[in-house]
């Protein structure tokens, strides 16, 4: 199992050289990576962070969006060769940097909605144009970790039956699922049988509490969470996704409002502690010993 922190918490350029210290400070706390979000697309500024993190011994996973300027299932031919091409952009922005999987929406424009669920000719759109981005992201060695959302922030994918099967009507090896407990707490009547439904799909996880806050300390399903993701043996990234108010746009754009905990880093600390606490605990249980013999 791989322990990584999502960077947004703090940044939405991790290349800026006033944030390595956090950097060198997760790497203390005991991280494996960080996730990486990737908005500014110049991959010379991902080489250098890149090198950055090899020095220091972090990993790393890459996050990004697309919008409604440059969305994939636009029914507007021009836009969604935007989406594509902007998304074969930060592919090439992964390899500069070394990010092996890329997460996030980017199959859809975040925020963007219609007034109605997704078409049948919007959901072909989508397929056709993140099967084109598949094919880059094998020349650049990434993998594609597409991220359903609730119901509120996107619509073309909500659930993780949603990105399973679209991930299969995608049909190429490099694009895969990932499974975000916060919006998962919205949309899925059974949070083991999600998980189940999912587990030939599954590349990511995001470990991400219902406030967003420090996870542990909501009302996540956490044991129904982590059993489900040990009973189909997952053994992926777990990583942090949490938001607070460092970044006015984001905090707008994630509706936090007010102070959701005491400080970016004890949140960072307290949330590896419980994740590898959880996640020990079940790998040292009798039913996983069986499973190993």
């Amino acid at each position: 199992m791989k322990y990584g922190m999502n960077l947004l918490l703090w940044t939405d350029d991790a290349t800026k050289e006033d944030f390595f210290p956090v950097l060198e400070r997760l790497k203390k706390m005991g991280f494996d990576g960080v996730e990486i979000p990737v908005f500014d697309l110049d991959p010379a500024k991902y080489a250098k962070l890149g090198k950055r993190l090899d020095a220091i011994g972090l990993q790393r996973t890459a996050v990004t969006v697309r919008t409604v300027d440059d969305n994939p299932i636009s029914p507007d031919r021009a836009v969604r060769e935007k989406g594509v091409a902007m998304n074969k952009a930060v592919l090439d922005c992964c390899q500069a940097g070394g990010m092996k999987l890329l997460v996030g929406p980017y199959y859809a424009a975040l925020g963007h909605f219609t007034g109605r669920g997704p078409t049948a000719q919007e959901w072909s759109h989508g397929v056709e144009s993140m099967r084109q981005v598949a094919v880059h992201a094998e020349t650049c060695g990434v993998t594609l970790a597409l991220e359903p959302l609730n119901r509120f922030e996107i619509y073309l994918l909500n659930s993780a039956a949603d990105g399973a099967r679209f991930v299969r009507e995608v049909a190429h090896p490099r694009c895969r699922l990932m499974y975000d407990t916060f919006h998962a707490n919205i949309e899925e009547k059974s949070i083991s049988s999600a998980i189940a439904g999912c587990a030939s799909e599954l590349a990511h996880v995001h470990i991400s509490e219902n406030d967003r806050s420090t996870p542990g300390r909501g009302q996540v399903n956490w044991a129904e969470s982590f059993d489900a993701l040990q009973r189909i043996g997952y053994d992926g990234w777990l990583t942090i996704e949490a938001f607070g108010q460092a970044l006015p746009a984001l905090a707008a754009a994630t509706k936090i409002w007010r102070p959701m905990f005491e400080n970016e880093e004890k949140l960072a600390a307290d949330g590896l502690a419980f994740m590898q606490r959880e996640w020990t605990r079940r790998s040292s249980s009798p039913l996983a010993a069986r499973k190993a013999g």
